[in-house]
């Protein structure tokens, strides 16, 4: 096994499905610089988002997680939306994390 699929095998869960083809494709085509950036980042778990959104998403707290400080600032202010706002997110925030992840990863691509 090489290390792009050891990788993937390891990381796969922070991406989306669609993402992990592209994703090991343009791990492919990297050098060994930049094998040792990657290797070393540290990716936001999904599960750890929305466990935040449930818990604290009324207070903004699963977006200043991902590094979104203006909807958390948002959040925080109008109390989740009154509700709506925390209930949608609870369905969002794991694609959001993903995608995070994915554009910290093929930013550093």
């Amino acid at each position: 096994m090489d290390k792009v699929d050891q990788f993937m095998l390891i990381n796969a869960k922070y991406f989306r499905e669609e993402q992990v083809q592209p994703l090991r494709n343009a791990l492919l085509a990297a050098d060994e610089e930049k094998w040792n950036l990657i290797t070393s980042m540290q990716f936001k778990d999904p599960m750890v988002s929305f466990l935040l959104s449930f818990f604290l998403g009324e207070l903004g707290v699963d977006r200043f997680y991902l590094g979104d400080t203006g909807m958390g600032v948002g959040k925080l202010i109008t109390c989740g939306g009154l509700g709506i706002w925390w209930l949608i997110d609870l369905f969002l925030i794991m694609g959001a994390t993903r995608d995070k992840n994915y554009f910290r990863l093929t930013s550093m691509l």
